[in-house]
């Protein structure tokens, strides 16, 4: 019997903790910036990357070693999944974070503060796919890849979908004055 009571074996134990590091924790920051961008809040960002790291550990034994980060990541989707799908959506607001937001967004610089406003405001009014993408590849960093194994559809998907979005923002801020008309 490999684990007794829901806990590894001592000695499992050790290869688990030795797995653990070797693979999973090389990836905390990876992990930080993709759950970022899928909960869009750093708290829910923590929890479903903490929610991300338990599963992790109690797996790793069934873990081939080869990519850790598809591996962790397609953890992370899920787990993200089936917490949203637990979650009502009265639970989601919150009246407290509201002038939080509202001091992050302040800046100095009003033509700045102007081209992002319309910047987000664009990036919001996106389709959820097409704001992951930008949220993932732009925002976050991630490799057409990674982006492909998070949301687990090909990288040609990815590409296609983020020039897609690409194209909305520029319009959308083309079409209020901003910028050349490049298409």
């Amino acid at each position: 019997m490999r684990r007794a009571y829901g806990r590894p074996l001592v000695s499992d134990q050790r290869t688990s903790d030795v797995a653990f590091q070797q693979y999973v924790v090389p990836e905390l920051e990876v992990m930080l910036r993709v759950a970022r961008s899928l909960t869009r809040n750093a708290a829910d960002a923590e929890d479903l990357v903490q929610d991300t790291l338990v599963k992790a550990y109690w797996a790793i034994d069934r873990f081939d070693g080869q990519y850790p980060r598809a591996w962790l990541l397609t953890i992370m989707r899920n787990t993200h999944i089936n917490s949203a799908r637990r979650r009502r959506p009265e639970l989601l607001r919150d009246p407290d974070n509201a002038p939080e937001q509202a001091a992050e967004e302040r800046t100095d610089d009003v033509v700045e503060q102007q081209i992002d406003g319309r910047i987000l405001e664009a990036l919001d009014e996106l389709d959820e796919t097409f704001r992951t993408i930008i949220e993932l590849v732009d925002i976050d960093g991630l490799s057409y890849a990674e982006a492909a194994e998070v949301l687990d559809v090909p990288v040609g998907t990815v590409m296609s979908r983020l020039h897609r979005a690409r194209k909305r923002i520029r319009d959308r801020l083309v079409d209020e004055g901003f910028g050349g008309g490049r298409s």
